[in-house]
């Protein structure tokens, strides 16, 4: 099994677009699993950013204190 990957617009329209060139990629007969992965809102994924950055920056010094083994 193989990726293809590529984002498309969403419409009113009960159809997803796939296009030209990623349909190129596809057999032309088979079976394929399809997910859609709905773009998260642009503030959203920043919030997301800086709460990981934040998360993943080294503790303070007072908090070393948790460091250590019993």
């Amino acid at each position: 099994m193989h990726a293809v990957e590529f984002t498309t617009e969403l419409t009113s329209d009960p159809l997803v677009g796939i296009p030209d060139e990623v349909a190129a990629q596809l057999p032309n007969a088979g079976r394929a699993r399809v997910i859609i992965l709905v773009q998260d809102d642009p503030e959203d994924l920043e919030w997301r950013r800086a709460t990981y950055e934040a998360f993943m920056r080294d503790d303070s010094p007072d908090d070393a204190v948790y460091d250590n083994d019993r």
